[in-house]
């Protein structure tokens, strides 16, 4: 979530007359939910048992598998369409019986709420809001306020269908893979059975029991899911899973469903009208509110002419810590703040709440949210096991690609940001940035789903770096995603961590930014990259590779036989002939002279740390010098002011930074 900026043009904060220094205190996107629960509910499956109990996964290599197998033929379902839906659940993963972020348990993503969140302990990010900006995280929903059962979202509790279908237990379908893909097997044939079809071999005729099976509460959202799962199928997939089980689906090119089963399953219309979205995802209008509250205050957002009155340059990436009720319940707050789109973890459902011509309140730097489109993930970054569905991601990568090829925002992690590498805008605000959506978001997968795979672009003297660990066996140590100090739970991650020598014996590197000692704590960005980050390359020693790294020389380990990065080439910037050190800033703003009478000229201020000589940083873009005056409700005011000073937004840390382009040249990174 956004947060704070601190400086005299913050935008997440509620309205204050007179000088803009005053900054409403924020809110807990983490806090219960308020009023009811918005029934989302799928038509309950009430049919008699359809098989007995599967057996063991087992633990041999393709034990899995075989359980699909099983229940494929215990419920008469086509195996194709239990791989493909368990693809889009959970990437075949058990995740050790951990729930995901709404609940759900298993390979097939079979939710129980209820148990999910009276077990799942509370958690927070290691430090304070203002050491890290991230504190204090609450689980799913906190356990005080609880709804009642008859109120939580039938999307959410389909485990306990399953045991009523299949006979096991609910502690079984939890813990046992196989027992989860009986149940899943169990839920879709009970679909099929309510929608009048027959248990069919063909997978083509259970377009509709697919399109069900998430708990998607509109046709779109059920289409959209069932077409990712047909997608699925028709191209194939293979892959290890997190217990090492190897799992095959085998392409079936020529699949074509019946997709005129989706008039018989019951879902209402979808609330699409207003929304920009592509047509491949399930979307609709929950508008974040543009209100006047008297005495110069309004909220949530700004309005505004993008792009014709600015370039989108930047599409940010958020989790929402909380859950999707709540958080639409927060964006439709007028005295909160606001992002242009939310996405649903069980089905990758889309809610748009502010147009792309508009301004947001998300990032916590006004230059970033007057230049770019907020999406918020529903998850928790410091909960590794509480995945993220593989349904959210492919959603959310077609909103991205289709929103980058309309406003010509390259798809590049400089361009593609997640919320954690967006820069406090002033020295004072470094210590309080978001760091979400973490360690543990898939970076390398989302860019494959983007149709830009991390791929090296060039040879070893291509003088750069692009961070590229394999999420699953890369696995950091963290603390503080339960509590400070405490260990996380082992998990892959995007995240590699950063020493000042070539070793793990030498000091991590320290963020002078935040004035603190660098620890491993789960949103300490001090030492750490991540995945799709590119930098240069500043010295090799046998497995480890240095680089530049706010401003001084930082080493990982990137051993020949399993890297974490691949090499690459391209643009970078160092200072100009016979300077010492350039200054560095969180945002790019006109020279004063560039205001015109009535718009104050803003600071342009530089941050704690400067670009040396001799070091050499990634360019992600070039930019003039912007500010989006609009402080007030009136839009009659509001004016984007451009000046003559242009800048280079670099790699420059963990977060990006720029400097101006009369302080460096530009060079190609092999020269």
């Amino acid at each position: 979530m956004g947060m704070i900026d601190g400086s005299s043009d913050s935008r997440y904060h509620r309205r204050t007359p007179g000088p803009r220094t005053a900054h409403r205190a924020r809110p807990s996107l983490e806090a219960p939910l308020r009023g009811s629960v918005t029934a989302l509910a799928a038509a309950t499956l009430l049919f008699p048992l359809l098989g007995a109990a599967p057996s063991d996964a087992g633990s041999s290599e393709n034990g899995l598998q075989s359980a699909f197998a099983s229940a494929a033929a215990e419920y008469h379902v086509p195996q194709s369409v239990l791989l493909g839906v368990s693809y889009l659940q959970s990437r075949w993963d058990s995740h050790q019986g951990a729930p995901s972020v709404t609940g759900g348990y298993g390979p097939m993503h079979l939710t129980d709420a209820r148990t999910a969140l009276a077990e799942t302990p509370p958690h927070h990010s290691e430090g304070s809001e203002d050491a890290r900006g991230d504190s204090a995280r609450a689980p799913l929903l906190p356990k005080a306020k609880l709804p009642e059962p008859a109120r939580i979202p039938a999307r959410l509790r389909t485990l306990p269908k399953a045991a009523e279908l299949t006979g096991l237990s609910a502690q079984r379908l939890r813990t046992d893979p196989a027992a989860n893909v009986a149940g899943g097997a169990a839920l879709l044939a009970a679909a099929q059975q309510e929608l009048g079809e027959p248990l069919s071999s063909d997978p083509a005729e259970w377009y509709g029991a697919v399109a069900r099976f998430a708990g998607a509460d509109d046709s779109a959202a059920g289409a959209a899911y069932a077409n990712d799962v047909y997608d699925v199928m028709r191209t194939g997939q293979e892959r290890h899973t997190d217990a090492g089980q190897l799992v095959a689906l085998a392409a079936h090119p020529g699949l074509s469903p019946d997709a005129g089963q989706l008039r018989r399953a019951g879902l209402r219309k979808p609330g699409a009208a207003e929304t920009e979205c592509p047509p491949t995802v399930s979307c609709e209008w929950i508008p974040a509110p543009y209100e006047e509250f008297g005495d110069s205050d309004y909220g949530n957002h700004d309005l505004g002419n993008r792009p014709a009155s600015q370039k989108i340059e930047n599409i940010v990436i958020h989790d929402t810590e909380g859950a999707w009720e709540g958080v639409l319940e927060m964006v439709q707050d007028p005295t909160y703040v606001s992002w242009q789109y939310s996405l649903r973890s069980t089905d990758g459902h889309i809610a748009q709440h502010v147009k792309a011509k508009d301004v947001a309140w998300h990032a916590g730097n006004w230059y970033i949210n007057a230049k770019s489109i907020g999406l918020e993930h529903e998850g928790f970054l410091a909960k590794p096991d509480a995945w993220y569905t593989e349904a959210m991601y492919r959603s959310s990568a077609r909103l991205v690609t289709y929103l980058a090829k309309k406003y010509d925002i390259p798809l590049d992690r400089q361009h593609i940001l997640g919320h954690d590498t967006v820069p406090g805008p002033t020295s004072s605000t470094i210590g309080g940035m978001h760091t979400d959506p973490g360690p543990y978001w898939d970076w390398r997968h989302y860019f494959e789903l983007l149709g830009r795979p991390l791929v090296p672009t060039a040879g070893p003297n291509g003088g750069l770096v692009t961070i590229r660990p394999d999420y699953a066996t890369n696995r950091p140590a963290f603390t503080g995603c339960v509590s400070a100090g405490r260990p996380c739970a082992d998990h892959g991650s995007s995240a590699v961590r950063l020493y000042s020598g070539p070793g793990e014996s030498y000091p991590l590197v320290k963020d002078i930014g935040l004035g603190s000692a660098p620890t491993t704590g789960v949103n300490d960005l001090s030492s750490r990259v991540s995945t799709g980050q590119q930098y240069a390359v500043a010295g090799r020693d046998g497995d480890w590779t240095a680089i530049w790294y706010l401003g001084q020389k930082a080493w990982f380990k990137n051993p020949a036989t399993k890297p974490t990065a691949v090499h690459a080439a391209g643009l970078v910037v160092t200072p100009k002939d016979g300077v010492k050190s350039v200054p560095v800033y969180g945002r790019a703003y006109p020279e004063a002279s560039a205001y015109p009478s009535g718009v104050p000229a803003q600071a342009v201020s530089p941050l704690p740390y400067t670009l040396p000589a001799g070091q050499r940083y990634v360019v992600g873009a070039k930019v003039p010098g912007e500010y989006y005056y609009a402080v007030s409700f009136d839009t009659a005011s509001h004016r984007v002011v451009t000046g003559k000073d242009m800048y280079y937004e670099i790699q420059f840390g963990h977060r990006v930074a720029y400097v101006r382009a009369a302080d460096v040249r530009e060079l190609s990174s092999g020269s």
